[in-house]
């Protein structure tokens, strides 16, 4: 027998903007060299043989997992937070690893009991996955960068995110601070989307947690801080990632999780400590990344554009002042798929995201197409 399917869920959810983007891609494909595509930031670089080693060593796991993790894991991204960004205080109560982090980001609104007409408040220009979470419990979003905006309601969630997806914009310690201080006084839960704070370009600009005790003092409670591995390891296809901070909400979605089963196999939690243990690739792909950043920002300003933001994330934040489809359009004759704006709020009106996440020899290829005209 088969069963209707009403839509109803669907239908509260934005279109997949993706979609939008396939007669583009279409185009771009249809080039002489191939696409260069460069709208969505997934990595294409070896997963490290560190973690490739421990995965492997892992492969005998015919038991369940736990929800809550192994001890070692939690250890390990605890011991991380606190190596890489001066996080303290934190014991492995703090920490929930996940299935990814856009599973955990658009799955925390049902998580924590957020329902219809409640309100969460997210970036001016964002990750998409932060509406969708909300519309899929009934509950109202307002895209802002000014806490004054916001009115007298109080949220249930107030998403942040530096480095940013899609300017790659990095907020100051001062910012994140005020907007700890505003969330608690209200008593709003605050939750920091850190998943590219490890890739920062500028010269002297510190990336900063909102764990970290300079932004949220001596106390953790009413914050979250969601972290993957996918782009700093090569990881997107283990699905690792972990969320930290307030130890009673923590607390809470582990109580939800595990009566859902959501489980990050024991393999991957094996692999994501030898990930998070070691430092030399990541900082292997930092240069990567940084090299195709300097080569494909030089080809696009001698091209005519412009690059707002950026010093963050791996994405350069474009423009020549026209309508982002009109840009979107003019790279896919040159085969070059790169991301519209209003993917991410109408603010990025004016906007594209060229991903860096390409193989050099793409990289290499856009660089000549973009210098041709």
């Amino acid at each position: 027998m088969s069963l209707p399917v009403s839509g109803a869920v669907s239908g509260r959810l934005p279109d997949f903007p993706w979609d939008h983007l396939t007669p583009y891609g279409d185009r771009a494909r249809a080039h002489p060299d191939g696409v260069v595509d460069l709208s969505v930031g997934t990595p294409v670089d070896p997963t490290p043989a560190v973690v490739q080693r421990a995965l492997i060593a892992a492969a005998d796991s015919p038991g369940y997992p736990l929800t809550v993790g192994l001890a070692a894991t939690r250890q390990a991204c605890v011991d991380w937070l606190s190596r890489s960004f001066g996080v303290t205080g934190l014991g492995i109560d703090a920490v929930l690893p996940v299935i990814g982090s856009k599973e955990l980001i658009a799955s925390l609104p049902t998580h924590l009991g957020v329902g219809p007409g409640d309100l969460v408040v997210q970036p001016e220009l964002a990750y998409p996955t932060y509406e969708v979470g909300a519309a899929l419990v009934g509950a109202r979003t307002l895209a802002t960068d000014s806490l004054t905006s916001i009115g007298p309601e109080t949220p249930k969630i107030l998403w942040i995110n530096s480095p940013s997806n899609p300017t790659g914009r990095v907020l100051p310690v001062e910012h994140l601070r005020k907007v700890v201080e505003w969330c608690r006084e209200r008593g709003v839960l605050l939750v920091s989307d850190e998943c590219y704070l490890e890739f920062v370009w500028e010269p002297g600009l510190t990336p900063v947690s909102v764990l970290h005790p300079e932004v949220c003092g001596d106390s953790t409670d009413g914050i979250l801080a969601v972290h993957s591995l996918s782009k700093r390891s090569n990881l997107a296809g283990y699905r690792c990632a972990f969320v930290a901070g307030d130890t009673a909400v923590i607390a809470e979605l582990l109580a939800v999780r595990k009566n859902l089963g959501l489980q990050l196999p024991g393999p991957q939690q094996l692999a994501m400590i030898a990930a998070l243990n070691d430092d030399v690739h990541v900082a292997e792909q930092h240069a990567r990344y940084a090299a195709r950043r300097t080569r494909l920002r030089a080809a696009l300003e001698s091209a005519g554009f412009r690059i707002d933001h950026s010093e963050g994330a791996l994405y350069l934040w474009v423009s020549r002042d026209e309508d982002c489809w009109a840009t979107v359009d003019w790279f896919a004759d040159r085969g070059i798929l790169v991301a519209p704006g209003t993917f991410y709020g109408v603010a990025g009106a004016q906007h594209v995201r060229v991903a860096l996440t390409a193989t050099d020899e793409r990289i290499d290829a856009a660089v000549s197409r973009l210098r041709a005209g």
